[in-house]
C-alpha cells in the first residue's frame, strides 16, 4: 500500500483571487439538473396555479448557485485539514494553499446573502427553501452537529439537498403549494443512493491502495463503514427510492409506470460505476463522461415526454383490484 504524504501548513503559499474563486466551486452548477424536474412537473401537476416565467427561473437558478457555492466554501474551508488525506481532495485550493479566514468568511458571507436575497426576490417559499439549503450545509459541515462525521447520517443528511433542489424547481413554478411527500421522499433517497454509491467507489479504491486508516483520516464517520455495510446501504436506498417513485407514478400519472425499466437500468449502472476502480462516481460533477449512464438518462427523458402526452388507459388497471380467474376452478 501506498500512503500519500500529506501537505504540511508551512508549505501553503498564499492564496491569490482565483483560489478563493475555485473553493466556491462554480465548476458544480451541473448538479443543478436536479431542480429541473421540479419545474417540469409543477407546471405539469399545478397548471391551474402554476406560471412558467423565464426571468423567474432565470434568478432561481442564479440564487441556486450562489447559495450551494457559500455552502462549497464553508465546506472547503472546514475540511482543508482532512482533505490532505484524500488522493484527489487534497489538489483542492485550501488545501495547497494558505487562505485567510476573514476573506472565506466575507465571501461565504457574499455569496450567502445574494443567494438569498434573490431567493425571497423569486418569492417567499423559494426564499424559506433557499434558507433551509443554507441550514442543511452548515449543519453539514460545522461542529458542533458537523452531521458528516456521523456514520450513515453523513448520508441522509448531505442528500437532503436533492429534495431540497426540487422543491426550490418547484417554488419557481408554484409558490402555494409543495411537492407530493412521495416525490420528496423518492428524491430523498434517491440521492442517498449517490452519495453512498460515492463512498463505496471512495472506500474500495483508497483503501485497496492507501489503506482504511488513512480514509478515516480524511472521513471519521469511514471509521464505522465496512465495504459489505455500504454494499447493503446502497442497496437499501436505491429500494427506498424506487418505492416512493413507484407511488408517486401511481398516484398522479400512471403511464409514467413506462419509465420505470429504464430507470432501474440508470440506478444498476450507477451502482455499476460505484464498483469500478477510479470510476466517475467518485466525482459526480463528471457524469457527463459516462456515456451508457447519459444514455440511459435520455430515454428516461423520452418516455417522460410519451407518458405525458400519450394517454394509456391499459395501464388503469393497475391502480385497480384484479385477479386473474382461471376457467373450471371455482368451488
Amino acid at each position: 500500500m501506498i500512503e500519500a504524504k500529506p501537505m504540511e501548513i508551512h508549505d501553503r503559499a498564499d492564496a491569490t483571487f482565483r483560489d478563493y474563486l475555485r473553493i466556491a466551486r462554480l465548476d458544480h452548477a451541473t448538479k443543478h439538473i436536479f431542480v429541473v424536474p421540479g419545474i417540469v412537473l409543477a407546471f405539469l401537476l399545478r397548471p391551474e396555479v402554476g406560471t412558467l416565467r423565464l426571468d423567474r427561473i432565470a434568478l432561481g437558478f442564479l440564487s441556486a448557485v450562489l447559495m450551494a457555492s457559500a455552502n462549497y466554501v464553508i465546506n472547503e474551508w472546514l475540511d482543508r485539514e482532512f482533505d490532505r488525506f484524500h488522493p484527489e481532495k487534497s489538489k483542492r485550493a485550501a488545501v495547497q494553499k494558505h487562505l485567510s479566514p476573514v476573506v472565506v468568511v466575507a465571501e461565504y458571507v457574499a455569496f450567502a446573502a445574494a443567494g438569498l436575497a434573490l431567493a425571497f426576490w423569486v418569492n417567499t417559499l423559494f426564499g424559506i427553501v433557499g434558507s433551509l439549503f443554507l441550514a442543511s450545509g452548515l449543519a453539514y459541515n460545522v461542529r458542533p452537529i458537523r452531521t458528516k462525521d456521523a456514520v450513515f447520517v453523513d448520508v441522509l443528511t448531505e442528500s437532503l439537498n436533492n429534495p431540497l433542489r426540487l422543491t426550490l424547481g418547484w417554488a419557481m413554478v408554484d409558490a402555494t403549494s409543495l411537492p407530493p411527500a412521495s416525490l420528496l421522499f423518492g428524491y430523498w433517497f434517491g440521492g442517498a443512493f449517490l452519495m453512498n454509491a460515492k463512498r463505496l467507489a471512495e472506500y474500495r479504491d483508497i483503501v485497496a491502495e492507501q489503506g482504511k486508516e488513512q480514509l478515516a483520516r480524511y472521513r471519521r464517520s469511514f471509521r464505522h463503514y465496512t465495504e459489505r455495510r455500504l454494499l447493503v446501504a446502497t442497496l437499501l436506498y436505491a429500494l427506498m427510492s424506487a418505492f416512493f417513485v413507484a407511488i408517486f407514478f401511481v398516484k398522479y400519472r400512471i403511464e409514467y409506470i413506462i419509465m420505470f425499466p429504464p430507470l432501474a437500468l440508470l440506478f444498476c449502472e450507477y451502482f455499476l460505476l460505484a464498483l469500478t476502480p477510479d470510476s466517475v462516481a467518485r466525482k459526480p460533477e463528471y457524469l457527463f463522461k459516462a456515456k451508457r449512464l447519459l444514455g440511459l438518462a435520455a430515454l428516461v427523458a423520452a418516455l417522460f415526454v410519451v407518458a405525458t402526452l400519450v394517454d394509456l388507459p391499459v395501464l388503469e388497471r393497475l391502480t385497480t383490484r384484479h385477479f386473474i380467474e382461471l376457467a373450471g376452478r371455482a368451488p
